[in-house]
């Protein structure tokens, strides 16, 4: 005998109008009481005609980062893998390196084998995450577009900190090695730098873009200290180890005649030599929350327009010290 919607709203215990709204105005019946009837009709294997068919989990997730040769990610990872570990979720990675067209297609052969897709510190542009959006439930990691979830670390208030420390010690004229030109970090680096050196009245001088890996910091610390500064600040802790290189094979002391600082607090900020003044960014708690956002999302007890921000925090180690004289 062929099921019918009868038999679903006995199974389920509603109303057959409710049964049928949850198939055809799924927005007017209340998310638990839908679960119920679409979980019913699996069971039963009723498929109401010209209504949506009920969704049928795989059980993975997917996350695609920008470089998994950065050490930013792999806090981030590890948090996305313990987060997807307590509901017992596959993860799926993959890395874009850096290149918008690899990173769309990243996201659209995924979109085909799990739930739904974190994407950490995407490139491409805000219409197409627009159009990725469209086609999975998807959270960026790192990145804000409205209208999409995300979760963000408070990079403009982690450089404020920055300079706020670059200034009470005393330093009036600073360096940003600034990271890639099309990039929402950069952007919002910039912005929290921008606020706090008008608000001390500390002159930064903006060289870059540079390429956010060590290299970028062996140029960067020349063109700094061609420009006369006190203090560096760099786009993140890898650009930042780069520039501390490039400063002690030039015989530069630091912090003696020139402050650095880096952004992320990787694991090597702590043990370089010396060890490196930074903003720390929730790495792992961001990998946590996204998928947490994620899974709250597929069960539809999620704002599919929120964005979550987590703090971030100066820590003050030996690259920092008052300017010389």
């Amino acid at each position: 005998m062929s099921v019918t919607i009868h038999d679903v709203a006995r199974r389920a215990n509603v109303s057959i109008s409710t049964v049928s709204r949850a198939f055809t105005s799924p927005d007017l019946v209340r998310h638990q009481t839908r679960s119920r009837v679409l979980a019913a009709a699996s069971e039963l294997g009723y498929h109401a005609v010209g209504a949506p068919q009920p969704v049928v989990r795989t059980g993975h997730i997917g996350i695609v980062v920008s470089d998994l040769g950065n050490p930013f990610f792999t806090g981030v990872l590890d948090g996305v893998q313990a987060r997807a570990r307590q509901d017992d979720v596959a993860v799926l990675f993959a890395s874009s390196d850096q290149d918008p067209a690899t990173e769309q297609n990243l996201v659209r052969r995924m979109a085909r084998q799990v739930d739904g897709v974190v994407l950490g510190s995407p490139s491409m542009t805000d219409d197409q995450l627009r159009a990725l959006a469209g086609q999975t439930t998807l959270v960026l990691l790192n990145r804000e577009v409205p209208g999409i979830p995300s979760i963000v670390m408070d990079a403009a208030d982690g450089m404020r900190q920055a300079i706020e420390h670059l200034a009470a010690l005393g330093h009036r004229r600073c360096a940003y090695l600034g990271g890639p030109r099309m990039s929402w970090a950069n952007r919002a680096r910039r912005a929290g730098l921008t606020e706090a050196a008008e608000r001390h009245g500390t002159e930064v001088v903006e060289f870059g873009p540079f390429p956010p890996v060590f290299e970028g910091g062996l140029q960067g610390a020349d063109l700094a200290l061609a420009a006369d500064v006190t203090a560096i600040v760099a786009y993140n802790d890898l650009v930042a180890f780069g520039a501390l290189a490039r400063l002690n094979a030039r015989g530069v002391p630091v912090p003696d005649e020139i402050s650095l600082v880096g952004f992320d607090d990787l694991v090597f900020a702590a043990i370089s030599a010396p060890p490196l003044t930074t903003i720390a960014m929730p790495t792992e708690a961001a990998g946590r929350a996204a998928v947490t956002m994620l899974l709250d999302l597929l069960d539809g007890a999620a704002d599919e327009h929120a964005t979550q921000v987590l703090d971030t925090y100066l820590i003050v180690r030996a690259t920092t010290a008052p300017p010389s004289g």
